[in-house]
């Protein structure tokens, strides 16, 4: 393990000033960090321990019809929070398909937003990465990238982003409220993860000493309650990140769709929002062929980044038809035995 400093912050203010120190690293839960600081991958300087501040820890159902949720709420009590989950069940359903129970007894939903990729040649430090040392290459490219991106990725940067979390999230134009030195602000969920480009070493919104204070789900996110599901893939049903997954919410009136929200995990470094497809079923029928038209155009500019992963593409276009069928046929009562997995029972 290195050497390193570390603070308890007490306020929000005092957090902030703190990881002000070059090297500075925000703590919480340490599920993501602290695995990563073993393996000699995050080499922090200051650790600021974020876990006491006052204030991050509470469920807000607000009276426009929207919810705050704060940045130290645990996975776990978010998804189990009955009102949170009546009026978001996707997001529940995301959130109780990712890690294992012990994890996301830990993990806070802030965490869960700045979670680094899994990809294997990022968390191996001997291998280079554009990602942990800007310039020294993708070790990746042209090697074993079965689980790597097909949307989104550059010559610089391949790799995936492993949330659950954030897919509905997207979905639902969730925004994020950031507390920094020059202040509060949001930025919406679909802009605080970058695409690599040609600097994947840059993957959030986030300035330097910026805190993730809160997320917030407008009021029209409600609206989807009574048709959303989250479904995803995995190698391992038990627990196991996304090989693929889709967040897919309708409204239907009359017999046909209002609207329509569409997004996918696993494809790219940010949950990946389709907005044509989800323009393409307003007024469809809800029918498999509108499912499987709106799936193809979701990946239609999607390529492989290497040999190995080209059947993520068809995988995709699977996954999406089948979420959009899934909240057609409406939110269950209650979350399937295996949340979010194609074998739980419907």
């Amino acid at each position: 393990m290195i050497r390193f400093d570390y603070t308890r912050a007490s306020d929000i203010a005092g957090a902030i000033a703190a990881a002000q120190k070059p090297g500075a690293a925000y703590l919480a839960a340490g599920t993501n960090l602290v695995d990563l600081m073993k393996g000699g991958v995050e080499t922090p300087a200051h650790l600021v321990d974020i876990t006491r501040l006052p204030g991050l820890s509470g469920i807000a159902m607000l009276p426009d019809g929207g919810a705050r949720v704060g940045a130290l709420v645990r996975n776990s009590d978010l998804a189990h929070d009955a009102a949170f989950a009546k009026a978001y069940p996707m997001v529940a359903e995301a959130l109780l398909a990712g890690a294992s129970a012990q994890l996301r007894n830990a993990a806070t939903v802030g965490g869960n937003l700045m979670q680094r990729t899994r990809c294997p040649y990022f968390t191996d430090a001997v291998s280079p990465c554009n990602k942990r040392a800007a310039g020294s290459g993708c070790a990746a490219l042209g090697h074993p990238t079965r689980l790597h991106a097909v949307a989104g990725w550059s010559a610089h940067c391949i790799a995936t982003h492993p949330s659950d979390f954030c897919v509905p999230l997207a979905a639902l134009d969730a925004v994020v409220e950031i507390e920094g030195p020059g202040g509060t602000r949001t930025v919406p969920l679909a802009d605080f993860h970058r695409l690599p480009g040609d600097h994947p070493e840059r993957e959030t919104a986030l300035e330097p000493g910026e805190l993730i204070t809160a997320i917030l789900l407008p009021p029209e996110a409600a609206g989807f309650r009574g048709n959303a599901r989250y479904l995803k893939v995995r190698d391992r049903t038990s627990y196991a990140f996304a090989v693929v997954s889709a967040a897919a919410a309708l409204t239907l009136d009359g017999g046909r769709i209002g609207r329509a929200r569409l997004a996918l995990g696993g494809l790219a470094l940010k949950p990946w929002r389709v907005r044509e497809a989800e323009d393409a079923l307003a007024g469809q029928t809800p029918a498999p062929e509108a499912f499987a038209r709106a799936a193809e155009i979701a990946l239609s500019d999607a390529k492989p980044s290497g040999e190995a992963n080209a059947f993520k593409i068809e995988l995709a276009r699977r996954v999406a038809a089948r979420a959009l069928a899934l909240a057609a046929a409406g939110t269950p009562a209650r979350v399937p035995a295996l949340p979010a997995s194609p074998f739980g029972i419907v």
